[in-house]
């Protein structure tokens, strides 16, 4: 069975850039007594075909198989494969990122006997009500498809069904077939006929011509338009059809987390980030616009700013989406249709819009305006050590061409999203969906997979670096270079800021305030730790010791580690949005007194 699954995977191909390759790109592995004697078999024979990757943590391989599709705008993909037990369940968290991020990932952890007669076997979990659950029914509500194959021959209805979703532009997610590990090593004589090469292309949604019609008529009336493009821009391979629809139409453009890149961001259109880590240029045009034009966007709170942004009575909102269920959100009108199809039938049938006539000098005016923004956000430090916009400013000059930067959880995105200049669609890659700690690094070797002809520059607070760095390791035994640049401000700097924004009392956030113990907290080698992973670092002292550290990191021949000590305090506060945050309406303390106050007016306001 174990034999078949691969040949059925090595025989699904895909076309990227107008060229067929194979639809799987290599397996992550980490063997154990539930995956080692079936699939490990079967894989070894096809290495040639199939590459097999070691990593070191089970839940970091499934990042960099993840981080691996979403460079590849899901064209390609990975599998991952683990033991029964903990090396499974450490996916789940990896599985959630790929569903919320609607990103295709295929997970094959090892199973209990299908049989049951060795029965409680070494690492299974026992329901003492139902025999049938496992540890890998913790999959079922973060995969888009779940199975468990107890029979050899479920696999010619099961693998199909996987390999829609996978490639599915509306289902597209994780997918996990559990394999029992007495199952795998099952013999069953498939027909060759189910092992025939199959071709996946792109599916395009063209829309309804009825909703084409009134997203014609909303466009061509709107005098104060605002397009804001999501992800789905990206995996649509709709940069070029965006750029020239906004351009014959006049209309700015904001961008979300995951759409940004899509416009470089000197184009005179792009408007920077949208909401709650927005630019003040794209949130004061969403304020005034009287129509948003929403593209491949899931319209989260974080772009929404929770609301306030979108869904004004004097603001129409049109989404322009391939899934129903975004289509629905924020009482838009739909437009129901993959986002580059849309974009070139509205600027097929679009003569001209109805702009008002100081719009376009208001948005030249924002625009200017957020530039000096950033410029003095990334250059001025605020106090005795740098900001995270510094030290990002000095990454993005050093790296202005030929680089992707990689990001995840903590303030570091929200940074990024405002202040991050991309040059290309294929610049920036921040997980900001289900902000996952310790996604960082892993994600890096997965954008250096995919992409190896460029510097992968991964930025990460050292809460994020102690959660996860196997993948260093990972990176130097692949001989992938990855650029890290370690941004040690002693602790969780983002959580403290937010716990101080509520009127609380900062505890347990910072090293310096989670122990009752004076000194107590470790005091971490971040450079020694990164060394003897196999990687070269250093420490920086100050942002130009960091400018010439990225120097000598981009003349090294394997992974480079660069730490640098960062203030905790200090972010952005140029641009943003409201972002809704509960306060405790109950409390003792005057300043969350005060703090509730104020969540009670922005309450009122929304």
């Amino acid at each position: 069975m174990a034999q078949a699954l691969v040949r059925y995977l090595l025989a699904q191909r895909s076309v990227v850039d107008g060229r067929e390759q194979a639809l799987f790109a290599g397996v992550f592995a980490i063997f154990g007594h539930g995956n080692v004697a079936g699939l490990g078999e079967a894989l070894d024979k096809s290495r040639d075909r199939l590459p097999v990757f070691r990593a070191h943590n089970e839940q970091a391989m499934a990042h960099a198989a993840i981080a691996y599709a979403k460079a590849m705008r899901r064209r390609r993909m990975m599998a991952c494969t683990t033991s029964v037990g903990p090396g499974a369940t450490n996916m789940v968290t990896a599985a959630a990122v790929a569903h919320l991020n609607r990103l295709p990932v295929l997970l094959l952890p090892g199973d209990a006997f299908a049989s049951r007669l060795p029965d409680p076997v070494l690492q299974q979990i026992e329901d003492f009500s139902d025999p049938t659950v496992t540890a890998n029914d913790c999959f079922r509500p973060v995969s888009r498809y779940w199975d468990r194959i107890t029979r050899p021959e479920q696999l010619m209805q099961s693998l199909p069904q996987a390999i829609s979703v996978l490639t599915d532009p509306v289902d597209c997610g994780p997918v996990t077939l559990s394999l029992p590990q007495d199952v795998q090593a099952e013999a069953y004589d498939y027909p060759v006929s189910f092992f025939q090469p199959s071709l996946h292309r792109p599916v395009r949604q063209p829309p309804d011509d009825q909703q084409l019609q009134v997203a014609v008529g909303l466009i061509a009336m709107a005098e104060r338009p605002l397009i804001v493009a999501g992800g789905g821009v990206h995996y649509s391979a709709a940069c070029a059809a965006l750029g020239n629809f906004a351009e014959r139409l006049r209309i700015p453009v904001a961008e979300t987390q995951a759409g940004k890149g899509a416009l470089p961001w000197d184009h005179p259109l792009n408007v920077g980030a949208m909401g709650v880590t927005g630019s003040a240029a794209a949130n004061s045009l969403a304020d005034g616009a009287d129509l948003i034009i929403a593209v491949g966007t899931r319209l989260q709170d974080f772009t929404t700013g929770s609301g306030l942004l979108i869904g004004r009575p004097d603001c129409s909102l049109l989404s322009i989406n391939v899934a129903r269920h975004d289509l629905a959100k924020r009482s838009a009108v739909s437009l129901q249709s993959d986002a580059r199809c849309a974009l070139e039938l509205l600027d097929q049938r679009l003569d001209d819009t109805n702009l008002a006539p100081d719009w376009a000098e208001r948005t030249q005016r924002l625009r200017d305006e957020w530039a000096h923004a950033v410029t003095d956000a990334v250059s001025n430090q605020p106090g005795n050590l740098p900001s995270d916009a510094n030290v990002l400013g000095a990454v993005n000059q050093a790296f202005e061409e030929n680089a992707v930067v990689v990001c995840a959880a903590g303030g570091l995105p929200g940074e990024l999203h405002k202040l991050w200049r991309a040059g290309d669609q294929h610049a920036y890659h921040v997980e900001y969906g289900y902000s996952c700690m310790g996604y960082e690094i892993a994600g890096g070797l997965g954008v250096k997979l995919a992409r190896p002809e460029r510097e992968v520059v991964v930025l990460v607070g050292d809460g994020s670096y102690l959660m996860m760095n196997s993948e260093i390791a990972t990176s130097v035994a692949l001989g992938r270079k990855l650029i890290i640049v370690v941004l040690d401000n002693g602790g969780f700097g983002c959580i403290n800021r937010l716990q101080a924004s509520c009127g609380g009392d900062g505890y347990n956030n910072l090293f310096e305030s989670s122990y009752a113990t004076p000194g107590a907290a470790p005091a971490v080698d971040f450079v020694a730790h990164a060394r003897s992973l196999g990687a070269l670092a250093e420490k920086a002292d100050g942002i130009d010791a960091l400018a010439a550290a990225l120097e000598r990191a981009r003349d090294a021949e394997r992974t480079y580690v660069v730490v640098i000590d960062t203030d905790p305090m200090a972010s952005t506060e140029a641009g943003g949005a409201w972002w809704d945050v509960p306060v405790a309406e109950a409390s003792g303390s005057a300043s969350v007194g005060a703090a509730f106050e104020d969540y009670r007016r922005k309450l009122g306001e929304r």
